[in-house]
């Protein structure tokens, strides 16, 4: 773990805060990691996208900070109480990922919808495919689903002791039930029942109001100076 070799991108912009550059380090491709390998680095503020573990190592920014929540401490607010009630007639299921044209469909449209002029735009079917799957990530889909409709989707990877969300997308007609909200709800629901200890939420931006709704939730941990440290 202490050899592991990282290549480091030149400056390209920041997909988050507008006027700034930013910096990736990714670990050797060439490296096939295991679930032991994914959860320590996990441990250490990095990321999966597609087969790639990466990690924000800008020069000048520390913007981009890792979060998990601490799942056996959570408890929930009275307006995360009531999302909950407010979609207790979805159907929530839990499946392996796989390359799916209902998936597609459902993350095309949340692209085009909410995403239009990032850098995850226009959609398409093999960056689909290259961003949420792995060959070697235990890699699952959270489906709700509304009379059968595939409603939102959150997908997340499995590592030791926890669970790791890697991205979801929702159909815009259901925005008033917050699916983003519920879905993490619903997952902490289920690390819970499943004594799991952590959930890994990705990094927190506070200048980014798409990046900075982790601070809703209640025993967040923050990866600062190489430490886990407790967020009131």
């Amino acid at each position: 773990m202490n050899r592991i070799t990282l290549y480091q991108t030149s400056e390209h912009d920041c997909p988050y805060l507008p006027d700034q550059k930013a910096i990736t380090q990714f670990v050797d491709p060439a490296i096939i990691p295991d679930c032991k390998f994914y959860t320590h680095l996990s441990q250490h503020g990095f990321r999966r996208s597609g087969e790639h573990l990466y990690r924000p190592a800008c020069s000048s920014c520390e913007a981009c900070i890792s979060t998990r929540l601490v799942v056996e401490a959570m408890t929930f607010s009275r307006n995360q109480k009531r999302t909950i009630r407010r979609a207790q007639h979805f159907e929530y299921i839990h499946l392996k990922a796989f390359d799916s044209d209902e998936h597609y469909l459902l993350y095309e449209n949340y692209i085009n919808s909410r995403h239009a002029g990032g850098d995850m735009h226009p959609p398409t079917r093999e960056l689909f495919s290259r961003f949420l799957l792995s060959n070697w990530a235990d890699t699952y889909f959270f489906e709700i689903r509304h009379n059968t409709k595939l409603i939102a989707c959150a997908v997340y990877d499995k590592v030791d002791g926890g669970i790791s969300a890697v991205y979801c997308y929702f159909d815009p007609e259901y925005s008033q039930f917050s699916p983003g909200k519920l879905a993490i709800l619903k997952q902490i629901q289920f690390a819970k029942e499943s004594e799991l200890k952590y959930l890994y939420l990705g990094y927190q931006i506070n200048e980014c109001d798409k990046m900075n709704y982790k601070t809703k939730f209640r025993q967040v941990e923050q990866f600062i100076k190489n430490n886990w440290q407790r967020i009131d």
